[in-house]
Parts: C-alpha cells; structure tokens; sequence
C-alpha cells in the first residue's frame, strides 16, 4: 500500500443517510488518521462537515460524481481506503471499486447486492488478489453478524480438531429502513435478478459448489420448530443475502467440505409465536411475489422513504438486534455463540460496523487475516476476522461464544 496517499480513508457517498452516520463516528473515532468525506455536491459535503461537531474540522472534501470515472480515479489514488454508502451499488458503485481495484486502494461498502458482489468478483477478484488489495463487500448489517459469528463457531471447533458441519443462526431485531436499503432491493427486482438472488452458493469460487446440494442449504419458506433454539423460526429476509456471504467465508477459510449454513427470523415458543411465524411467512412470500410486478414497485417507491430518508434519531436509539447461532461439529459436539448490539441495525449498527471495518484496514494489515499479501473480492471474515471482532466489541456490540 503506497504510504503516500493523502488520505487514509475516503467516505464516499457522505450526504446520504448512512454517509451523514459514518461522518459522525469518523469524527468521534478517527483518532489521528487522515480522512475525507467524498460526494457529488460541494456545499452539501461542507454541510455535513459542519454539523459533524470539532472532530471532522480538519477531514478534507473531495468532489466526485458516479459517472466522472477522472474524479473516482482521483479518490481512489488519494486513498488507502475507500469506504462507501452510496447505493444503489450496482448503479453507483462499479466504477469506483474499478478505480480502487486500479489503484490498489482497500475498499469496503454495506451492499447486500449479491449479484452485483458477483459481478465484482468476476471482474476484480484475481487482480485484486495478486496485488493484496482487499475489496469487502457486505460489511454492515448485510453481513456482519451473520459472518462474524459463523467465524467465530467455525474458529472454536477448528481448536477442538473436530470439523464444523452445520451452523444455524436465529435473528430477531427491531429497527426501520432507510431509503437507500429499499432502493437497492427494487434496483435488484427492477434488472430481473430473481433468479440469480436465488442461487444459494452465487458467491462461491469457481469449483466450489457442492456437487450434491443439501437441503439445508435451501433458503426456507416455511415456519418450524427448532430443537436448538427452543423456539419457533421462520423465513429471514436478508437470509438470501447472509447466507451467500458465509458460504463465500466457508469456501475461503475452509471450514470444511461437510459445512452447511442457514439463518431463519425467530419468534419465540408457544401457540402464538406459531401463528405468527405462518402469518409472516406467508406475509413475505406474497410480497415477493408482488414486487415482481413493476407497478407493484413503482407503488413501493412512492409509499418508501426516499434515498436520503431514514429512521429518526430516537427510532435508530430504540431499535437492537440479536443474533444466537448454534453449531455442530462432525463428532457430536455442539457450540454457540451470540452477536447482538443496540441500536437500528440497517442504520446504527451498520454504520458501527462498516467505519470499523474501514478503519481496520487503514491499520496495520500484518495483523490481518492472511498478512499484508492476502487480497481479493473478500467477505468480512476473511478480509478482516478477529481485528474486527475486538474493534466492534469496544464499541460495545457482543461477540461471544458460550462457555
């Protein structure tokens, strides 16, 4: 990484709702680290400078537009890292992770675009991994908990020698949607990419998919109730999402050739919480279906919050999420482990998780997974594994496994 680069890190996409977040943790986490907030609009940027408080005083402005690929090559030559909330990604994103790739800067985002994570992979992943530059798709909310935890199960029975074979993870949350996040799911549904959302291992490497897939690799459409978790689960909707991510982690690190992720919304025991699994999981697939019709969309983008809109401030205090996830090993051994944080996770905590994320990599990368040389269209896990687990816990948020 050249030590010349004017800034450490680049925020790009700082006026929008999540942006507005990572300029206020920046300004209160940056520590010493040269930093710059990165738009389309000069007079909005110094806006958000402004309101930011004393800590973004000195963070510098850069001036760049999604189709000026000259001002993007500029950011991305300025910057060690680029961190980017400007969705939807497969419309404002493709050039600058060109840029980062060209340029060898690090890159992270909070896309949970999967189809366009493939296409990066496709176009940048053996580049970037020959000249170590990490490109991490996916580090906020869309998948953080979901990889972390996964890692931290897979890591634990890798200490006892027994190989994992199946981690299962059980959600509840309570927080809203910004404009942005809504945005990105239509852009998807818009370019007819059911089908590729669909394909459970999307994100695997070449070579890497099972040759007899299981069924628990399935996504899942129906309720149940799970012995693990006491509890009765139903279909999650960033499932589809998630689980891609840790099967791209599983094939990367290796868990193992028996390994099986799944991850289902919980709603608790007893006769209501079965009711309201099957009303919701019913919910959920009408909805899809409907948001296949364009007029359906259409509808949806005039009832959401526009890009730019969000939660209020006292919504995004409320809301947390919890995230249990059980896993088996190849001899019987079962462990567990729990990642949760207050605050909404599309908005608070992703934006907790992708400043952390950036602010990893514009750290010493020798204490990164795989050294300084590792590179490539990676996932939270692997680009970042265990320094992003201890910088995510001092801020507060659990990552744990159970004794």
């Amino acid at each position: 990484m050249n030590g010349s680069r004017k800034f450490d890190v680049v925020l790009y996409g700082a006026t929008g709702f999540v942006g507005r977040q990572t300029v206020a943790h920046f300004a209160q986490h940056a520590g010493g680290l040269r930093w710059a907030l990165a738009g389309r609009n000069r007079d909005k940027l110094e806006a958000v400078r402004a309101a930011s408080g004393p800590g973004a005083a000195d963070a510098g402005i850069i001036v760049a537009d999604a189709a000026d690929t000259g001002a993007l090559e500029a950011l991305a030559a300025s910057a060690r890292v680029v961190l980017s909330t400007a969705g939807p990604f497969a419309l404002y994103g493709s050039a600058l992770v060109a840029a980062c790739v060209a340029h060898r800067s690090h890159y992270v985002d909070i896309t949970g675009e999967t189809p366009w994570v493939r296409d990066l992979i496709h176009r940048h992943h053996e580049q970037a991994a020959r000249d170590g530059t990490r490109i991490v798709p996916c580090c906020g909310f869309d998948s953080v908990p979901s990889d972390l935890g996964a890692w931290l199960l897979a890591e634990r029975f890798r200490s006892l020698d027994e190989p994992c074979v199946q981690v299962k993870a059980a959600f509840s949350l309570r927080g809203g949607f910004n404009g942005g996040t809504l945005a990105s799911a239509l852009n998807m549904l818009d370019k007819g990419q059911t089908r590729m959302m669909a394909d459970p291992w999307l994100l695997n490497p070449p070579g890497e998919r099972p040759a007899a897939p299981a069924a628990q690799d399935e996504d899942p459409f129906s309720p149940h109730r799970d012995a693990d978790f006491n509890a009765w689960l139903g279909p999650f909707f960033m499932g589809p999402v998630n689980t891609r991510v840790v099967r791209r982690s599983a094939a990367l690190l290796d868990y193992g050739p028996q390994f099986h992720y799944q991850e289902y919304l919980r709603f608790g025991n007893g006769v209501l919480a079965a009711l309201t699994a099957a009303g919701v999981s019913v919910g959920m697939s009408a909805s899809q279906g409907a948001l296949r019709l364009s007029p359906v969309r259409a509808l949806a983008r005039r009832l959401a919050p526009a890009p730019g809109e969000g939660p209020s401030e006292a919504q995004m205090d409320r809301g947390s999420f919890r995230c249990e996830l059980v896993g088996h090993g190849a001899r019987g051994t079962i462990a567990r482990a729990t990642v949760a944080s207050r605050g909404d996770p599309g908005n608070r905590a992703t934006t907790q998780m992708v400043c952390e994320a950036a602010l990893a990599l514009a750290g010493d990368a020798s204490g990164l997974p795989g050294g300084r040389k590792r590179g490539g269209v990676l996932t939270p896990a692997s680009a970042l594994g265990e320094t992003l687990v201890q910088r995510l816990r001092a801020q507060g948020m659990t990552l744990a496994l159970q004794p």
